[in-house]
């Protein structure tokens, strides 16, 4: 079972109701952005079948993604009986008609009280500015 302070855990969760909020997440978080396609297929041509991020895995965390609350809770404890917790999450608080975050991190604690959660509210990136 993956221990809830191992320092290699990599993994976070996104829950907010806005599927911009995790791509924009995801692009930070991960390195990669989704329209890298064609540069990452012409850098594995020219230079092999490497990493064509230019990150290592350990620069990287795996991102997993929520909709609404109730779905979070639902993950962190898939997560927890599969022996692979999150590191933490970042919660969105406004997150109509579910749960709001306040409500989402309640629920949470309950199941795993140490878990570490950052709550965000209305985060746009402007891919421009990364």
């Amino acid at each position: 079972m993956c221990s809830l302070n191992n320092t290699k855990n990599r993994r976070i969760l996104i829950i907010d109701d806005n599927d911009s909020i995790h791509e924009d997440f995801r692009m930070v978080l991960s390195g990669r952005s989704a329209d890298n396609s064609g540069l990452d297929e012409s850098k594995t041509a020219l230079f092999g079948d490497s990493d064509s991020s230019g990150q290592s895995s350990e620069e990287s965390f795996e991102v997993d993604s929520a909709i609404q609350g109730q779905a979070g809770l639902e993950k962190v404890q898939q997560a927890l009986n599969a022996g692979r917790p999150y590191a933490m999450a970042f919660v969105d608080m406004r997150m109509p008609p579910g749960w709001d975050g306040i409500e989402t991190i309640k629920h949470v604690w309950e199941v795993q009280p140490t878990f570490r959660l950052l709550y965000a509210q209305r985060i746009r990136i402007i891919h421009g500015m990364i």
